[in-house]
């Protein structure tokens, strides 16, 4: 017997004028309740006569025989619908993965498109246009999570494998990662004069951090600033931050930054014309924005 899932975070969820019954399940599943939907297109759970004209085993909601082209096996299957356990225990919910709300919008949208809606379903098709508008920007699953609590929980499940990933929980011996044609062609962009020494200016450091590290996944830095902090004394960091990457994912993928920038630097005349490369071939997690440093 299939496990019924109790809900983990519930809310309302306001999408234009309708307030919404959602819920995240305890396996990360959001559902919407099936009342919400009723409410989301101003229908009711009604029973059918004999000789009603309707496909059978459909929520009233979508359940027009001239809908039925429009609904394909995707949809036709999460319609059945999932029953949960309210986030108090106290009682079973019926509802909908909530991937169906869109596809059943999209449902309206098309009939209308193509001409098959009747009279008194062209203010379902209205409401469902609404309610598209409302999810044209973030989708629907986005929504759930801000409006239950959910984001952070998911975003630090996200973050937790990525660093598990990405940081090794040994330190790495020091092998060589950065050749020397690396810094070369770093400082001749820079138009810095070349010395192939290890005894760099302190802002390389930060200049290595913003082409290579904050390339990684967001929160990877982060977490190599962490272990790896700057000598109170020195100002200077006593590892190099590649020994705390994982020999499986973490340094092949440092190797292909430094590989492929190292190849921009070879191309490009100048910092700024890097910079434009860069952005392009290796962009960073959100904004992109651009970070000058003085000539020392």
């Amino acid at each position: 017997m299939e496990k019924i899932l109790k809900a983990e975070y519930e809310a309302t969820l306001k999408i234009g004028e309708k307030d919404l019954a959602c819920a995240v399940l305890e396996d990360g599943t959001r559902v919407i309740s099936r009342n919400a939907i009723f409410k989301a297109f101003g229908r009711t759970k009604r029973g059918r006569a004999l000789n009603e004209s309707r496909v059978p085993n459909m929520p009233s909601f979508i359940d027009a025989n001239n809908l039925k082209p429009f609904i394909n096996s995707e949809l036709d299957c999460e319609l059945k619908g999932i029953e949960y356990i309210s986030k108090k225990g106290n009682k079973r919910i019926k509802g909908f993965k909530a991937d169906v709300f869109p596809m059943i919008c999209s449902v309206y949208l098309d009939a209308r498109r193509a001409g098959a809606l009747k009279i008194q379903q062209e203010p379902l098709a209205v409401v469902a246009e609404i309610l598209m508008q409302s999810l044209s920007k973030v989708g629907i699953a986005a929504l759930i999570d801000e409006a239950t609590g959910y984001q952070e929980v998911r975003d630090k499940h996200a973050l937790e494998k990525i660093l598990e990933a990405y940081i090794t929980k040994e330190l790495m011996k020091w092998q060589k990662r950065f050749p020397d044609e690396w810094y070369e062609n770093l400082f001749r962009v820079r138009g810095i004069e070349w010395k192939n020494n290890s005894d760099r200016p302190q802002y390389i450091g930060r200049l290595t951090n913003d082409i290579i590290y904050d390339r990684l996944p967001k929160g990877v830095l982060e977490e190599l600033k962490r272990l790896n902090p700057p000598s109170e004394d020195t100002g200077r960091r006593k590892r190099k931050h590649h020994q705390f990457l994982t020999p499986n994912i973490g340094h092949p993928k440092l190797q292909e930054i430094i590989t492929g920038t190292n190849t921009l630097m070879k191309i490009s005349p100048n910092w700024r014309k890097f910079k434009d490369h860069l952005a392009r071939a290796f962009p960073k997690h959100g904004e992109q924005t651009e970070i000058e440093f003085e000539n020392e």
